[in-house]
């Protein structure tokens, strides 16, 4: 009997959601959360860094997942959601990417708007730019997750 996409589509979301909450907030090191979104070769290696940390941890998650529930996934979409996951939680996360972007959909005053609320002073957390960071990383772990629910058909195993 296949597997059926909502059950992978279920599965997949929330491993990949559960991992990210994880992996972002307690794998991250405070070096890479301090200097990731820095417009200088060590700003880079800090981003690469952590989404290296956060993709594998996605990985396991979701292979724990999957296997425990018994769902098989198509390899071929599993690597396409998890690269997906990757590249855009790399530019989310390199902050004046998703500043800009930001910026660009704000007609009324052009300034960030609701990316620029908040001080930061204590944490990031709490400010518009991590409020819009995470929505922005969990819109790409829907789209992560419907990549790899495409590819359940009996027979698909791309």
């Amino acid at each position: 009997m296949p597997d059926t996409k909502a059950a992978v589509f279920a599965a997949s979301f929330a491993a990949l959601y559960a991992a990210h909450e994880f992996a972002d907030h307690w794998v991250q090191s405070d070096r890479q959360a301090g200097a990731k979104g820095d417009r200088t070769p060590d700003g880079r290696r800090a981003c690469v860094g952590h989404v290296a940390t956060l993709t594998a941890t996605k990985a396991l998650a979701l292979l724990a997942t999957t296997r425990a529930a018994g769902l098989r996934l198509s390899p071929g979409r599993t690597v396409a959601a998890i690269a997906l996951d990757a590249v855009t939680h790399y530019w989310i996360d390199r902050r004046f990417t998703l500043r800009g972007l930001a910026k660009a959909l704000n007609p009324i005053n052009g300034e960030g708007g609701f990316y620029d609320a908040g001080d930061g002073k204590a944490a990031p957390c709490g400010t518009g730019a991590y409020a819009l960071d995470q929505a922005a990383h969990i819109a790409m772990l829907w789209a992560a997750a419907l990549i790899i629910a495409g590819g359940t058909e009996a027979g698909d195993r791309s």
